[in-house]
């Protein structure tokens, strides 16, 4: 099995503003970091450029206040302008080897993967981690191809020292499974953005990844 690279952020917020229907976004978001989560993404898919980047400078606010990173959704030129720790894309987004290309060392790239053949391409040098996607199918995701399932994440460890980011429908009754199949992080959706209390569901997801570690 190949040596594992080190990826110390357990639990992953996948954030949108049309995902929180209780509470406010960036009220969901700092609640989330209070209750334990270690990282949290940006997807903002229908938002035009102007008002994504004003999103992004709101957040990163919050998220240097607490040290957590915060890594954008596609948009490389938004991640650079507020100065995000990374950037995720997807196989049809801007190829990591472009990323690196134009911004050098500047951010994290996080890749999703939906087939093994994926894990070959010229592209994976550039990439720093992995979001396996989905391994549950979910209706906030539903232009990928894979259903990966626990199996999928213990096979990928098997083949790759990247970090997986397990996400797709990832929630209280499955993240410490997720976590013991392999995955170093597990991104989650509507188990936060959907609760009307959105600290006390971070905590309880993070006891529950906690609790496996014991």
């Amino acid at each position: 099995m190949p040596e594992e690279i080190n990826f110390p952020y357990s639990l992953y917020l996948v954030l949108s503003e049309q995902d929180c229907i209780h509470l406010p976004w960036l009220q969901v978001a700092e609640e989330a970091i209070l209750g334990g989560v270690d990282m949290i993404q940006l997807r903002e898919k229908n938002a035009d450029y102007q008002e994504f980047a004003k999103k992004a400078k709101a957040l990163k606010e919050i998220t240097d206040r607490y040290r957590v990173p915060l890594v954008i959704n596609d948009a490389v030129d938004i991640a650079a302008a507020v100065d995000a720790w990374g950037i995720h894309v997807g196989q049809q987004d801007t190829p990591p080897s472009e990323i690196v290309t134009q911004y050098g060392t500047k951010f994290r790239i996080g890749w999703s993967i939906e087939s093994l053949s994926q894990l070959d391409p010229p592209e994976i040098k550039y990439v720093h981690h992995l979001g396996v996607s989905p391994v549950f199918r979910t209706d906030t995701k539903k232009d990928t191809i894979t259903e990966w399932g626990l199996s999928g994440i213990r096979q990928l460890k098997t083949l790759t020292p990247l970090p997986l980011i397990a996400i797709g429908h990832i929630n209280e009754s499955n993240i410490a499974q997720a976590h013991q199949a392999g995955a170093s992080s597990m991104a989650v959706v509507s188990a936060i953005c959907h609760s009307d209390n959105p600290r006390e569901a971070a905590l309880a997801l993070k006891q529950k990844i906690k609790n496996q570690l014991l």
